[in-house]
Parts: structure tokens; C-alpha cells; sequence
């Protein structure tokens, strides 16, 4: 697909995600959907990409959906399964924890809404000191329990602070979303790239099907109904890994000492 709204920069296993509607503080159009559809469901057929930065461009994570555009719109509203608009939208962040690349995400400014939402369902959050977000729905006359937010911000903050931020709609800053363990950690905007390195780099020494399968048994095990559950998909993980050249290697390098080699096999 010919990207519009959004631009992917590829270095090396590394792709940088940005949405890309500046003029516009990186707002939600249908075009934006579309575009993120296809990228994140390339995703799961990608071996080369092992990694996700997500960011927006100019002095805006998301502003969130593109009100003027939404209320203006020209064209027939895609089907999402039924569901028009909501339902198209929804199926990104449903795509977004599905594809098995760990993603992160580098905020700055506002992350209103449905950008809030982009932020939630991302893997690790660094924020700029500039961030602002909030569950912009509930402001606009409909509810905050929309594209996925009451299922992502509970599990990370709780549902106390969940409630007050979904009900009210206020902005949360940076400083008190890292003390609510939102966020990793604050930094400057202009290093934000330089604090997502660590991380990259840390994630680019494991071996490719042990990423995927953490990130896939983190997920799951957040919703295991019982320890046993959990420990099931554990197990199975474990076992597809250790049956690998990678495990192997993972293990001689160890022993000897030396940085390991994989080779995704």
C-alpha cells in the first residue's frame, strides 16, 4: 500500500512507525485506519521485522479521532464487521497486540482518545515531558469504554486510577503517569529516541522466537484463569524454543562467554 498518513523507516530489524498528519496533530482519519490495518496485519507474516517504534510526527503523539473529518465525511463508512467506522478502528488495537513484534511507544505531547488508546496497547511506553493524555470519549458525549482502553488501563494502573481517568476525562502528565507505572519512564521529547534505545538493543540480543512467544505468553498469562493455565502455554513455549538451533546457541554462548548468534532457526 501507498502510505499517506503514516511512514515507516526500516533500520536494520527495526521499524519506526510514525503517524504521520502533523498539520493536524496526527489525528485519526479513515485513511489513517486503513493504512495501520494493513501495516500491523503485515506484521504477523514478517520474520524480518522483530521490533516496533511507534511515534507521531511533529508536537503530537495523537490528538485521537479526526472530529472535522468524521462529521464531513464524504464517503460510504467502511463495513468493520459490521460496526462501520467503530468496528474498523477497533480491529487496529486488536492487530496491534495480535502481530508477535514487541512495539513501543514514544509519546510526546497529547495522546488523546483513540492515540491514548495506540499508547494502552503498546508493549513498553516511554514519555516525553511534554505528554498529556487522557480518554478524550467521555468529553465528546460518548463513553471512555472504547477501543480497548477499559480492557488495557486497569491492567496497568488499576481500576481505581482507571476509573478516574475514564470517568472524568482529565489529562494525566507525564511525571504522574510514570508514578502510576503508565509509562517507563520520562525524558526530554528531544530523547526520546536515545531512552527507546536500551530497549531496542536488550530486545535485538534474544533470539527471534523467544521474543514472539513472550510477548504472546505475556498476553495470554495477564488473562489466565488460573496458575495452571498460564503455566500451560509456559510450558509449551519453553519447549517449541529449547527444540531450536537459537536455544543451543543461547546456551554455548553462555557457557563460553561470548555474545550469542541467531539465526532464527
Amino acid at each position: 500500500m501507498d502510505y499517506q498518513t503514516i511512514s515507516i523507516e526500516k533500520q536494520g530489524q527495526v521499524d519506526h512507525l510514525w503517524l504521520d498528519r502533523p498539520e493536524v496533530l496526527n489525528a485519526i482519519n479513515t485513511r489513517m485506519v486503513t493504512e495501520l490495518r494493513d501495516y500491523f496485519a503485515g506484521l504477523v507474516e514478517n520474520k524480518e521485522t522483530r521490533l516496533v517504534i511507534l511515534r507521531g510526527r511533529g508536537r503530537a503523539f495523537c490528538a485521537g479521532l479526526d472530529i472535522k473529518a468524521a462529521i464531513n465525511r464524504d464517503e460510504p463508512a467502511p463495513f468493520g464487521g459490521g460496526m462501520g467506522f467503530q468496528g474498523y478502528l477497533a480491529d487496529v488495537y486488536i492487530r496491534m497486540r495480535r502481530c508477535p513484534q514487541p512495539i513501543i511507544s514514544l509519546v510526546q505531547g497529547p495522546a488523546c482518545g483513540g492515540g491514548f488508546a495506540f499508547m494502552l496497547a503498546s508493549d513498553i511506553r516511554i514519555a516525553g515531558e511534554s505528554a498529556r493524555m487522557n480518554a478524550a470519549f467521555i468529553r465528546i458525549g460518548l463513553s471512555a469504554c472504547d477501543m480497548g482502553t477499559s480492557y488495557f488501563l486497569p491492567r496497568l494502573v488499576g481500576t481505581s486510577i482507571a476509573s478516574e481517568l475514564m470517568l472524568t476525562g482529565r489529562f494525566i502528565d507525564a511525571q504522574r503517569a510514570h508514578r502510576v507505572n503508565l509509562v517507563s519512564e520520562v525524558v526530554p521529547d528531544d530523547q526520546l529516541e536515545l531512552a527507546a534505545q536500551p530497549y531496542i538493543d536488550q530486545m535485538l540480543t534474544t533470539s527471534p522466537m523467544g521474543l514472539r512467544l513472550t510477548k504472546e505468553g505475556l498476553d495470554l498469562a495477564i488473562d489466565a484463569s488460573s496458575l495452571e493455565a498460564a503455566m500451560a502455554v509456559e510450558n509449551r513455549n519453553q519447549l517449541m524454543c529449547s527444540r531450536t538451533e537459537d536455544a543451543r546457541e543461547g546456551m554455548a554462548a553462555f557457557v563460553e562467554k561470548r555474545p550469542p548468534v541467531y539465526k532464527g532457526r
